[in-house]
């Protein structure tokens, strides 16, 4: 059984103009000690599809189908009150993009990392202060950080504090939501060393979100690509790289430089994601796919299984198998 299974999610916003449909149709699985990459351009709805696990929605949001089940348990039947006292922080926990923006600027880092502890555990302040003092240290930070304020750490040592918080309740799921924007490539390294040695030290599993692929590739042991609100490709990362399948996903690997070998000229992809208000009939990529055929601009292709635990929803592969 995966520690999390994610089957035919569908969340939609509710707008003036209509429904978005920011998740339709997603499924995926992350095993126990796992990490799996979520990968896609901005506005494809990978962080609506984080949203949604943890059930932290906005008010116009709604999970019109499907189920999202924790270790066999379907988080979408829940009640708030049970996903409060039971899920939230002390099951799955999520490192939130922007970490300056993520901790309360007049409270020290061990305070908020404390809090976290005693809301969801029956603990006393001085076996939580100590705990959020190893948590300072886990993440390699100086245990005197604890007695810091947000605006005294640089932003390579607030996202350390926030990665220390998430972990503060022992979660079986770290969800990290863009774990290094805005931070440069020398600090981006060391958050990633970070992430690596957490994950390989307590034996999590984590979800990590991200456009970046350099990222994922580093962090990461399988790979989804989401577009438009749906997942389009999934499997192991190593052959995901190495041989990616749809069109979409060449494009976006291409689109990003390698640090290795020859220069080659970036390529983009021409035109932009669909309006998920109305979303274009058959397969959602096709007004933007170089291969398109005619069965592409009326039928959707399915997400299907091609060998080697690989899955494409794309038409140029189906009956394929490896």
């Amino acid at each position: 059984m995966a520690l999390l299974d994610v089957e035919n999610l569908k969340m939609y916003y509710g707008t003036l103009r209509g429904q978005v449909r920011a998740v339709d149709d997603v499924s995926f699985q992350v095993a126990s000690k796992e990490s799996l990459g979520l990968a896609g351009e901005s506005g494809c709805g990978k962080t609506s599809v984080a949203l949604t696990i943890l059930r932290l929605l906005p008010w116009n949001a709604k999970i019109v189908g499907g189920s999202i089940k924790l270790a066999g348990e379907d988080v979408v039947k829940m009640r708030e009150s049970q996903l409060q006292k039971e899920i939230r922080w002390k099951r799955i926990s999520m490192i939130f993009q922007g970490a300056m923006n993520a901790l309360h600027p007049t409270y020290t880092i061990g305070a908020q990392i404390t809090e976290a502890i005693l809301t969801h555990e029956k603990v006393g302040k001085e076996e939580a202060l100590e705990r959020a003092t190893k948590l300072i240290e886990l993440v390699g930070m100086e245990p005197s950080r604890v007695k810091r304020y947000p605006h005294e750490l640089s932003g390579g040592m607030k996202q350390r504090a926030v990665t220390a918080m998430a972990l503060a309740c022992n979660p079986d799921l770290v969800i990290a939501d863009e774990p290094t924007t805005a931070l440069d490539v020398i600090v981006q390294a060391q958050v990633l060393e970070v992430m690596k040695d957490l994950r390989n030290r307590l034996g999590i599993s984590m979800l990590v979100i991200s456009h970046d692929l350099a990222l994922i590739a580093e962090t990461c042991n399988k790979i989804a690509i989401m577009y438009a609100g749906k997942i389009i490709e999934n499997g192991d990362v190593a052959y995901i790289f190495k041989e990616p399948l749809h069109p979409y996903t060449q494009k976006l690997i291409t689109a990003f430089p390698s640090v290795i070998g020859p220069r080659t000229e970036l390529s983009s992809i021409h035109g932009f994601p669909p309006d998920l208000l109305n979303p274009p009939p058959g397969c959602r990529f096709h007004p933007r796919c170089e291969h398109a055929m005619e069965i592409c601009r009326k039928k959707e292709p399915p997400l299907i299984e091609i060998g080697n635990n690989r899955y494409v929803a794309c038409h140029l592969h189906e009956g394929r198998k490896t």
